[in-house]
């Protein structure tokens, strides 16, 4: 099976990196610069999983190397349309997309570009960033994606065939039954920490130790789950527990990856992570005060960003 992943950055070079280890045939749609830092110094990466170099396949665009029956989406959820059409040449009638973004909004997008039936649902919980000189680092002690069909039904067999190579690769996760739930679930923990993290510019244990931090994690937290309600999606007393237990851990130096870029003056998934959670709790009539806050710092931030005013002076 041929797998095309677009991008070889965190986490596409850990999952295409871990692939090709295990013996996947996977080749990387990458731009010009990344491609020729691959061709010369190989895909590295530092894992506490074992570290790795290796010669990859790396092609410009996606009309070389197929046809693939799998292409993954690593991107940014900022970058997908030009994510969209660098894959296009390489989704053909028998082609399975994979995204692994965050979020929900970008599956709607691809569908209607490659059609409903290409599109499955997926993500990755991968604790990964890219050094400055192109290494990828697994700071974690967890590497996982998941994938599944959308409405639930036996997976068709490029699906099983991934399935397969991931356990073969070392990777956690595979083939998940209810992929649109784990998509919620997830999505639910990251808008939270996101928001308040952004929002508060500081860790969740930072927060917690606000005199109002924990209650306001918790309102957040419960602003989401009552719209995951709304789409047929909530986690359950069990698992809402678990999300919790999680974001109000005391001492966590746990901070999400939006924060980190907010504060490098980095483009941020703003709009894809809370203002589409807004937007679809508009629509069921969920009230969202602690999102609406939080997005609207995030787009006072995006504005002064997109003036160059970033670490400027305000006045």
């Amino acid at each position: 099976m041929k797998t095309l992943i677009l991008g070889a950055g965190a986490i596409g070079g850990y999952v295409g990196g871990r692939l090709q280890q295990g013996g996947a045939d996977v080749t990387f749609l990458v731009r010009a610069g990344r491609r020729a830092a691959l061709q010369r110094d190989g895909l590295v990466i530092k894992s506490p999983k074992g570290d790795i170099t290796q010669k990859v396949k790396t092609v410009p665009g996606g009309a070389e190397g197929g046809p693939y029956e799998i292409v993954m989406l690593t991107c940014k959820a900022y970058d997908l349309d030009s994510a969209i059409e660098a894959v296009a040449p390489a989704v053909g009638p028998g082609t399975t997309v994979v995204p692994l973004l965050n979020g929900m909004r970008h599956i709607d997008v691809l569908a209607g570009r490659f059609g409903e039936t290409r599109i499955v649902g997926g993500l990755a919980r991968v604790g990964v960033a890219l050094s400055a000189t192109g290494e990828v680092l697994h700071t974690s002690p967890f590497a996982a994606i998941s994938f599944g069909e959308r409405d639930g039904k036996p997976a068709r067999p490029a699906l099983v065939e991934l399935d397969g190579a991931i356990r073969k690769a070392g990777i956690d996760g595979g083939l998940h039954k209810h992929i649109i739930q784990d998509l919620w679930d997830k999505w639910i923990m990251l808008c939270t920490l996101a928001s308040m993290c952004c929002l508060m510019r500081g860790t969740s244990g930072d927060i917690l130790e606000a005199d109002e931090g924990r209650a306001i994690m918790l309102e957040t937290v419960e602003e989401c789950r009552k719209v995951a309600a709304a789409a047929g999606c909530d986690p359950g007393e069990k698992g809402m527990q678990n999300v919790r237990s999680y974001l109000t851990q005391k001492g966590s130096r746990f901070a999400a990856s939006m924060l980190h870029d907010l504060e490098k003056g980095a483009m941020v998934e703003a709009d894809h992570v809370v203002g589409d959670m807004i937007a679809r709790a508009g629509r069921a009539a969920v009230a969202t005060p602690n999102l609406r806050l939080a997005y609207a710092h995030l787009q006072v931030y995006l504005a002064r960003r997109a003036r160059g005013g970033i670490g400027k002076p305000a006045l």
